[in-house]
């Protein structure tokens, strides 16, 4: 498909969308497998050289882990740099399960369809339209703007974000806030009003590796110290609990925001039952409410009549921010002494929702949706906002993008089907437009 593209961002980003949807960057988190994010890095560098910047491109951590970061210097240097960052890197797909191949970036039917194309390509495809843009007509932002596309988000950013903050802390030198996903989209609430959710907060990430060794033997003999069994109960009990509810700044600042535009009443004692009136966000607000931990994985065995000696499982734990310690505490108190427990962690992310960022985000998506609010809400997953957070920097999640109504956003998060509307993309490039001009 080939488009009459325009001088501005809004006659591109579909394109750039596209194509780099196109390029298959699944990130499998084989830590020994070359990275694939190196062919949309190199996409966006040439995108990027091509209207005059001068891209570094950095491998981190890894072969193929490829990033490009760039400045553009603004009017005030001395106010501290905006970075506006995106994850080049996608989620494996099936192309068997799509009603298009995942990696087509075919547009169709007011759509581009493809893995990435909400998670989050589509808004590299916005940042980068807008970088192309001001730099083709010399616009002077009224700060330095440091725009990053970097690689590994979708295993935690070590070998991206992370890295590049450990040995490349020059390439973000002066920033002082940023803005990135999973933010700016907008839902729509009861009689038609329209919010933008902007992510003020996102819970910790805590990978478990849980180990139990019992005793080996034959299948046929009694055993009172098996290790399967051992470790299933304790995931058992684990799925089973409930982590105690926390009503936190960011979900009692949205519920109470919906509260307003809706005219149904919030009870700061009751949030689930705000919650549950959602529809199908209450899926994502809901995960806010309390920490999570989930059984994702689970290996034991090799033989039919052979207890093994060991067993192993992997949880995926989120907690709110302030309970990294109630929630290591709790999660030994669950498992029990017999389960070993290693893990990987990330920490929780959190800002408020005031300061002339966020006022300018109000204005930008006012002069495209007049009458629409901006929310803040908490995030239940997590982005490279916790890697930019050690540099210091406020992090907001604001890729603007305006959504059907009815298109359930959060299922097509790693979903089958993944799209993003085109109107939503142009959309997205106008606000995004107008708030770097003011921020």
């Amino acid at each position: 498909m080939v488009w009459a593209v325009a001088a501005d961002g809004v006659g591109e980003v579909v394109e750039l969308a596209s194509e780099l949807i196109a390029l298959d960057t699944t990130n499998t988190a084989d830590t020994v497998a070359v990275g694939r994010e190196w062919m949309a890095a190199e996409y966006v560098a040439a995108k990027l050289a091509e209207v005059g910047y001068t891209p570094t491109y950095v491998e981190s951590g890894a072969r193929g882990k490829g990033n490009v970061v760039v400045r553009l210097e603004g009017a005030d240097s001395s106010r501290g740099g905006l970075l506006v960052h995106g994850h080049l890197d996608v989620v494996p797909a099936d192309a068997a399960e799509w009603t298009v191949h995942p990696f087509s970036g075919e547009v169709r039917d007011g759509f581009v369809w493809g893995r990435g194309a909400l998670d989050m390509k589509g808004a590299v495809a916005m940042a980068l339209a807008t970088a192309r843009r001001f730099k083709r007509e010399g616009v002077v932002p009224p700060r330095d703007l440091i725009f990053a596309f970097v690689a590994d988000e979708e295993a935690g950013g070590f070998a991206g974000a992370r890295w590049l903050v450990d040995n490349r802390p020059e390439l973000f030198e002066g920033a002082t806030e940023a803005i990135g996903e999973v933010g700016g989209f907008s839902v729509t609430l009861a009689d038609r009003a329209r919010a933008y959710l902007v992510q003020t907060a996102e819970k910790g990430a805590m990978w478990l590796r849980l180990k139990v060794t019992g005793t080996a033997g034959h299948g046929s003999l009694a055993h009172d110290d098996n290790a399967i069994a051992t470790l299933a109960a304790a995931v058992a009990r684990l799925q089973e609990h409930r982590f105690p509810l926390v009503l936190t700044d960011p979900v009692r600042d949205f519920l109470a925001g919906v509260a307003e535009l809706t005219g149904i009443p919030f009870d700061p004692d009751d949030p689930e039952a705000a919650v549950a009136r959602l529809g199908s966000l209450s899926r994502l607000i809901g995960a806010a409410l309390r920490d999570t931990a989930n059984v994702t994985m689970f290996e034991a065995g090799y033989k039919a009549n052979v207890v093994p000696l060991t067993a192993r499982a992997t949880v995926d734990g989120r907690m709110l921010p302030g309970r990294e310690a109630a929630f290591e505490a709790e999660l030994a108190s669950i498992l029990g002494p017999a389960v070993e427990r290693e893990w990987d962690s990330l920490p929780p992310v959190a800002t408020t929702f005031d300061g002339r960022l966020v006022d300018a985000m109000a204005t930008a998506i006012a002069a495209e949706d007049p009458g629409a609010r901006v929310l803040p809400y908490m995030l239940s997953a997590g982005t490279d906002a916790k890697s930019f957070s050690r540099l210091g920097v406020r992090h907001f999640g604001f890729m603007p993008m305006r959504l059907p109504a009815d298109l359930d956003f959060t299922a097509l998060f790693h979903g089958v089907d993944e799209r993003v509307t085109v109107d939503g993309l142009e959309f997205g490039v106008r606000v995004l437009d107008r708030f770097l001009r003011i921020c």
